[in-house]
């Protein structure tokens, strides 16, 4: 049942990225495809994973204790703060922040979490800057 419970919010988050995407203006597009589309397709893919999961939920239940609500709450709160803080201090910074907070969350050591963030973070602002040419915010500290 709590398969269902979550599904059926997910699916509003859904119907609302949708629609506010669906409306989005944009002046000029110097991608073929625009900035609407993997927002679109992201969207029309978790509301298929959604519609599945109300209609076959899964067989067992999950019991949800305090501490994983914790680290969901956590995980809302960093990403809302990536999303705040991108254009802000740049793709480079504000995802190894992300990315190192995610690894702490589920407890990865500092060490780890530190590398993992800068290979993350530069390995993919050089894919899709460098390879796939899509202009990313490099932040008042780099750019």
């Amino acid at each position: 049942m709590s398969d269902r419970i979550f599904s059926v919010g997910w699916l509003a988050v859904c119907l609302v990225i949708a629609v506010s995407m669906w409306q989005m203006e944009v002046p000029f597009s110097y991608e073929p495809v625009g900035p609407k589309a993997f927002p679109l397709l992201l969207a029309a893919l978790m509301t298929l994973c959604c519609i599945v999961l109300i209609v076959r939920p899964d067989a067992g239940s999950i019991s949800v204790d305090s501490p994983l609500l914790a680290k969901g709450a956590m995980l809302i709160t960093v990403l809302l703060a990536y999303a705040t803080l991108f254009s802000v201090l740049g793709f480079p910074l504000s995802t190894a922040l992300m990315v190192m907070s995610v690894s702490r969350i589920f407890g990865g050591s500092w060490a780890t979490s530190t590398v993992t963030a800068a290979s993350i973070a530069v390995g993919s602002f050089l894919l899709f800057d460098r390879l796939l040419e899509v202009s990313l915010p490099l932040g008042g500290l780099f750019g």
